[in-house]
């Protein structure tokens, strides 16, 4: 498979705090679910925010190293060309517009496409998610945690993206629901081809699903490799899987 991202040498700070990410480089190829995992402050939000374009919207700024997308220098574009090229985020905490319903903040999502495309596309994922279909005209405040996080990532999927950032995907779910979420992840995949990097507090349950995974620890990249690997790693098993990662 060919390489969608690149992330070579990157290092990020937030002004004079010192680097939050530190010569990290990684790949995501095109059809793959790649997990960033770590402890809390280790620089995984960090990273994400600088793929995506947002890190200078958080008084943050690229120090030196490049992102490409496709073999395309992205590092310093606007957020809203780095979505133009074919990237969306399921960003921390859900983010839902919690007073418009789901299939409005779906809407929202794939506002981006021709419109010819767009009733396409929202029945594809409701096909995916038959729960947000249930709950088409509801108010996305008034659903559950797991189901903003559904529409979270159903909103980003509605705008066709070929790379989609997932911050943070497990935080305070229930496991079935992760689970549940995750199998989907991959019906992601196979229905559109559409490449996953997801921001992981769980390293036991990103190994299970994910094709390969990124350890940071201080901002760099400690630990990198197949999940198959990782999951045998010694190291690996002692920091992260003897009990539930730290997010």
């Amino acid at each position: 498979m060919a390489s969608l991202l690149e992330v070579d040498g990157l290092s990020a700070s937030y002004g004079r705090m010192g680097l939050a990410l530190d010569r990290v480089s990684l790949t995501v190829e095109a059809g793959s679910i790649v997990a960033i995992l770590g402890a809390n402050g280790a620089g995984k939000t960090t990273l994400i925010r600088a793929i995506s374009g947002l890190l200078k919207l958080h008084g943050g700024a690229v120090a030196s190293g490049r992102t490409l997308l496709d073999g395309q220098d992205v590092t310093r574009l606007s957020p809203d060309r780095i979505v133009r090229l074919g990237v969306a985020q399921a960003p921390e905490g859900r983010m839902v517009f919690k007073t418009l319903s789901v299939e409005d903040n779906l809407a929202v999502g794939a506002a981006s496409l021709p419109r010819a495309r767009r009733g396409e596309r929202m029945d594809a994922i409701y096909h995916l998610f038959p729960r947000l279909a249930e709950r088409r005209g509801q108010a996305a405040g008034l659903m559950s945690g797991g189901e903003q996080q559904m529409l979270a990532v159903g909103r980003a999927l509605a705008a066709a993206p070929r790379l989609m950032l997932i911050d943070e995907l497990s935080l305070g779910l229930a496991p079935l629901i992760v689970k549940a979420i995750y199998e989907r992840l991959g019906e992601v995949v196979a229905t559109f081809g559409t490449a996953i990097l997801v921001v992981e507090q769980s390293a036991r349950i990103a190994l299970r699903y994910c094709d390969r995974a990124y350890v940071l620890e201080g901002g760099r990249v400690a630990l990198s490799g197949a999940a198959g690997d990782l999951s045998s790693n010694e190291r690996m098993r002692d920091l992260y899987l003897g009990a539930a990662a730290g997010h």
